[in-house]
């Protein structure tokens, strides 16, 4: 029998489509709304790039253009070499700047009670371009820990 519990109990989301210049400048991925789930995850993917680094923060937003956004706190880890995890670490709301360098991911979770303290509901991930250089690179997103069961729910994104 084939399992495929985390595939069903996963929404995933298109946040950003990979292109060779991903994070010039400031970029946000798509904005996903949380209410009927309990996590995301943002999987920023940074292909080649030689020097080329951002900052990372999660928003809250108010509604999914957004209208009113504010940085809130989040849980991040590093992958910079095949399959060697980084620690889990507690990220306050100013975020966290990337490493320079190819083949990186960088897995970001905020959890739905972190905007629910801010008082909004929706959410996306945020990245102010630091050191400016290419970098081919995207941004995935799953929700997680749905209020409904499966992963066929509404998410409302814009």
């Amino acid at each position: 029998m084939l399992r495929y519990e985390l595939l069903q109990n996963l929404h995933f989301i298109k946040g950003l489509d990979p292109v060779a210049d991903a994070f010039s400048g400031t970029v946000s991925s798509d904005v996903v709304n949380l209410a009927n789930f309990g996590s995301a995850v943002f999987l920023v993917y940074k292909g080649v790039g030689a020097t080329g680094t951002s900052t990372l923060t999660v928003e809250a937003c108010d509604d999914a253009v957004p209208t009113t956004t504010t940085a809130v706190p989040f849980f991040s880890k590093s992958i910079t070499s095949t399959d060697i995890q980084g620690a889990m670490t507690a990220r306050a709301a100013a975020g966290f700047t990337t490493t320079a360098g190819s083949s990186q991911m960088y897995a970001i979770q905020v959890d739905a009670q972190e905007l629910q303290n801010a008082g909004y509901s929706y959410v996306r991930l945020k990245a102010v371009e630091v050191v400016d250089s290419p970098v081919l690179g995207g941004i995935a997103i799953a929700l997680g820990n749905s209020r409904f069961g499966g992963s066929a729910t509404a998410t409302e994104i814009d």
